[in-house]
This record gives structure tokens, sequence and C-alpha cells, in this order.
């Protein structure tokens, strides 16, 4: 029987995320404390204040996210994962409770992937969209299809669970693809109110910024693999680590295969720590035999 912690990404934020832990217990004070210093402003009230429409902007949503995620997992005392993984920014969460990176090394490079994140996504009208019950290999084969046809970037970008795939890319490379999955069967195929084309090629800009930065940081051995969005498997090579964290902004979350390499590896609980419940969710559609938790 293993244990594997899992990590939010992007879209699990909410007004007062934090707040009650950040008010219950001293160590998780301090980091609330630590990460304003390093970001420079108190994102801290932002998050147990802030409006909605404030909380989405990118710049504050992936580091209020990986703010939660850390302080809720360092409130299981002598937690021991046998292994973890993050669904996209998640995966920052991931690699400092496998001691992979410091919490401030960590949120130093969310807060650089956030900003680049959001400046590629100002160069141009891009999207995502919700593909819903319709084979990947079919969702694939439209993608690839449009971006041959028609030259508008479109590609498979979040594997979410059997019948739930994310797609991104231009603006109108989202809509053309959106009206052929459901004239191909999709039950829905709808657009989701993001900033930009997230983990496709529309984020190379950002890629090659957060590359940088993280080639200009000390990554340690970890205590346990981290699964990683683009391997699909469990990664303990801090180099390895580092060039999979890098090709995540341009490439497929695979959170599906994620999940079934660490199932295959012994994995029986998965514990989510963080705002929400939304990888809860996605385990137990993957395979309803896990137990699932969570701390937030």
């Amino acid at each position: 029987m293993k244990k594997a912690f899992v990590f939010p990404g992007q879209g699990s934020q909410f007004s007062g995320m934090g707040k009650n832990l950040y008010e219950s217990n001293a160590s998780v004070k301090a980091l609330f404390e630590k990460a304003n210093e390093i970001l420079g402003f108190r994102i801290s009230d932002v998050m147990f204040a802030g409006t909605d429409e404030e909380l989405k902007q990118t710049n504050i949503t992936q580091p209020a996210i990986f703010i939660h995620s850390v302080a809720a997992y360092l409130t299981l005392e002598g937690a021991a994962p046998d292994m973890v993984a993050g669904h996209s920014l998640g995966e920052f969460s991931a690699l400092v409770a496998n001691k992979t990176l410091s919490f401030e090394d960590a949120l130093k490079l969310v807060a650089i992937r956030a900003k680049a994140m959001q400046k590629a996504c100002e160069h141009q009208a891009s999207t995502m969209a919700a593909v819903l019950a319709l084979d990947d290999s079919k969702v694939e084969e439209i993608c690839t299809a449009i971006t041959a046809e028609i030259g508008e970037v479109v590609v498979a970008a979040n594997y979410n669970c059997p019948g739930q795939l994310v797609i991104s890319g231009s603006m109108k490379g989202v809509e053309t693809a959106c009206e052929k999955m459901k004239a191909a069967g999709a039950k829905r195929a709808l657009l989701l109110p993001v900033g930009g084309a997230f983990h496709s090629p529309l984020m190379k800009s950002a890629e090659e910024e957060l590359a940088s930065a993280i080639h200009a940081t000390p990554f340690n051995t970890p205590t346990c693999p981290v699964y990683q969005n683009v391997a699909a498997k469990g990664v303990t090579d801090p180099n390895e680590i580092k060039n999979n964290l890098i090709a995540q902004l341009t490439g497929a979350v695979r959170w599906t295969q994620c999940v079934q390499a660490m199932i295959a590896d012994g994995a029986t609980n998965f514990t989510e720590c963080g705002p929400g419940k939304v990888l809860q969710g996605l385990v137990q559609k993957i395979n309803k035999e896990m137990i699932v938790g969570g701390v937030s």
C-alpha cells in the first residue's frame, strides 16, 4: 500500500483560500509571511479577501495556489509520500513536497512562470476548450487535421481523465476544433474562461523565459519519485526533472497517464493537498477503487 500526494493546478482558487490555515497554524503563518516578502506584496491579503476577478489573474492565481498547496501539505505532520504528482502548476508544489526544491526557490520560479505565461497570452488571441465523451485518439486526429488544413495551432493539452480532454490553441483553431468535435460525436466541446493557450506551442516564449530561471536554480535529489506531466512516469534525476518541468509549458498535461502509472507502481491512497477537490474526482474517474482524500 503506497501513498501518493497530488497537488492541484490553476482553476482551484477561491476567495478566502488558505485563511483558516494561516489563522490556526504558526508554521503556515510564517510560510505566508515569507511568501509576501519574496513576492514583494501581500498576496495573502488577496487570497483571503480578493475578488474572483483579482484571483483569476495568472500572476496572482499561480503563486496563490502554490502557497496554499504547500501550506496544506505542511499541516500533515510526518507526511511521508511514496510518490508525488501535480497537475500543471501543481508540479511545483509536488517538487517542494519531495524536497527537490525549497519553498523559496519554487515560489520564485512560479512567479516567473506566471508572468511569462501572462505575457505570452497577450501576444495572440488564444484559448482552451473542454471536450467531453470523445476518444482521445479522435481528439488528437481532429487537432492535427485542423493545424494541417488551416494553419491554426490547436493541440490536445490536458488529459484529465477518460472522456475529459482539454484542447488548447489559437482562438480560430480552438473554435474550429469545437465544431468538428461535436460533429464527431463529442457530448460537449466548451470554451473555457482562461486567458490563453496553456500547454501549447503558443507558450514557447514563456518556456524559454522559464528555462533560464530553472537552469539557474538548484534542484536536489528527491526523497521520492515525481510523476511528471510530460513524462507520465516516476522521475528522480534532478536534470531530467528540470527538463520535464520546462517542456511542460508547451507540452501536454498527461494526468490520466500519470495516475495510471502511479497505480501501476503500487499507489492505493491519493491525498490532494491544496484548494478544492478536483484531483480527487479525477483520480476516482480514472480508477474508482482508489482511496482518495484531501487537506485544504
